[in-house]
C-alpha cells in the first residue's frame, strides 16, 4: 500500500503525495526492470532456504492490489532462472535472514535486473503469510517439506529459541 512507480516528475509528485498517507517516512528508489523472486528461509542458527519462486504480475509491478485484489499475477515454482542464480539467490536470501538475525521463518523478495543479471534483494518479510495464496509454504512444499512438516518443524524452532532465551538470562 502506497507504493508507486513514477515514469516522469508528475507522477513521481503524485506518488509521494500517495506514499506520504500512509507514512511520515518514504524511500525513492529507481526502478529494477527484470523478474520479481521469493524465497523461503526457515531455521534458526542453521537456517535453510528454499527453492525460490517467480513472481509475474497482471500490472507493471506486484502491488498490494495485484496481490490481494485482483488475483490475476501468476506463479512459476520454480523460478525461470537458471542453476548458478538460483544457488545464489539462495545464499543471499540466507545471508540477509543472518544479517538481521531472524529466527523461525522468513520470506526474502529480489529483483533479478534484466539488464545486468544482477540480484537485487527487495526486502525481507519475517511474518509470512500462509493463506490460500502465500508462497511461503507452497516454496517449501515445492521443496520437499509439506504444510504438516512444516508447521511442526515451526513449532521445534519456536520452542528451541525460547528455550536458548531462557538459558541465557541473567538472575540476581
Amino acid at each position: 500500500m502506497g507504493i508507486s512507480k513514477a515514469h516522469d516528475c508528475a507522477e513521481l509528485d503524485a506518488a509521494l503525495r500517495l506514499a506520504a498517507q500512509f507514512d511520515r517516512k518514504i524511500i525513492v528508489e529507481r526502478a529494477i526492470v527484470g523478474q520479481e523472486l521469493e524465497c523461503a528461509v526457515l531455521g534458526n542458527d542453521e537456517p535453510i532456504a528454499s527453492t525460490p519462486c517467480e513472481i509475474l504480475p497482471s500490472r507493471e509491478f506486484y502491488d498490494y492490489e495485484d496481490k490481494y485484489l485482483l488475483d490475476k499475477a501468476r506463479i512459476e515454482l520454480p523460478a525461470r532462472i537458471s542453476a548458478e542464480k538460483m544457488v545464489e539467490l539462495r545464499r543471499l536470501a540466507v545471508q540477509c535472514y543472518r544479517a538481521v538475525e531472524c529466527s523461525g521463518m522468513a520470506r526474502v523478495d529480489f529483483l533479478l535486473e534484466a539488464a545486468t543479471g544482477k540480484l537485487y534483494i527487495n526486502e525481507i518479510n519475517t511474518i509470512p503469510g500462509f493463506t490460500s495464496i502465500s508462497m511461503y509454504p507452497k516454496m517449501w512444499q515445492h521443496s520437499g517439506i509439506p504444510m504438516a512438516q512444516l508447521i511442526d518443524r515451526l513449532i521445534e524452532l519456536a520452542l528451541e529459541r525460547h528455550a536458548a532465551k531462557n538459558a541465557t538470562r541473567f538472575t540476581r
